[in-house]
C-alpha cells in the first residue's frame, strides 16, 4: 500500500505529525492486557485520541504521571485516552509487579486513566504493540527504538499514529497539548 505522508516539525523537540490511514488495521488490531490481567481490544478506543506511554515507576521522569493524569481528566470528555504502558527496559526503574505498580500509580498519583500489564518496549521481547510503532514499514514516519521511559505517541481518531515525544516533552507543555487539542477537533 502506497503511503501519502505530511511531515511537519515543530520547535526543536522533534516532534513529528503525519496524516495517513493506519496499515491493515493497524493499532486496532492490538489486544492488551490491562493492569488487572483483563484482555482489551485497542479496538474498543475506535473514535478516541489516544495518548500511549511507556511508563516506570522510579525514573526522573515519574512525576509526569501527575499531569498526565491532569491532562486525562480535562480532556477525556473530549475523547482523549491516556493509555499506561509499564515497562522495565531502561535502568531497570519499573522493577514492581503489576499489582505494585497499580498501587503506586494510584496512591502516589492517583492515577485513573487506562493502565496496562508490564512489557518490553524494546530489544528482543519487544511486545508486538511497540514492534509495530517503532517499525520502518508499519510507521515510517516515527520509526526507531523507544529511547526512555515517558515516550509518547499520540494517535487520532481513526488510529493513525500521528506524533512521537520524547521523554523530556511535559505532559502539559504547549507542543503536547497543541498536538492533542488539534487532533480532538
Amino acid at each position: 500500500m502506497s503511503l501519502m505522508a505530511l511531515l511537519m516539525m515543530s520547535g526543536t523537540t522533534g516532534i513529528h505529525a503525519k496524516t495517513e490511514t493506519a496499515t491493515e488495521g493497524g493499532i486496532y488490531t492490538f489486544t492488551m492486557k490491562n493492569i488487572d490481567g483483563t484482555d482489551v481490544a485497542l479496538s474498543s478506543f475506535n473514535g478516541k485520541v489516544l495518548l500511549l506511554v511507556n511508563v516506570a515507576s522510579k525514573c526522573g521522569y515519574t512525576p509526569q504521571y501527575k499531569d498526565l493524569e491532569a491532562l486525562y481528566r480535562k480532556y477525556k470528555d473530549q475523547g482523549l485516552v491516556i493509555l499506561g504502558f509499564p515497562a522495565n527496559n531502561f535502568a531497570w526503574q519499573e522493577p514492581g509487579t503489576d499489582a505494585e505498580i497499580k498501587t503506586f500509580c494510584t496512591t502516589t498519583y492517583d492515577v485513573t486513566f487506562p493502565m496496562f500489564s508490564k512489557i518490553s518496549v524494546k530489544g528482543k521481547d519487544q511486545h508486538p504493540l511497540y514492534r509495530y510503532l517503532t517499525s520502518e514499514s508499519s510507521d515510517p514516519q516515527f520509526a526507531g527504538d523507544v529511547k526512555w521511559n515517558f515516550t509518547k505517541y499520540l494517535v487520532d481518531r481513526k488510529g493513525n499514529v500521528i506524533g512521537k515525544f520524547g521523554s523530556s516533552v511535559k505532559p502539559l507543555s504547549d507542543e503536547l497539548v497543541g498536538a492533542i487539542e488539534s487532533a480532538l477537533k
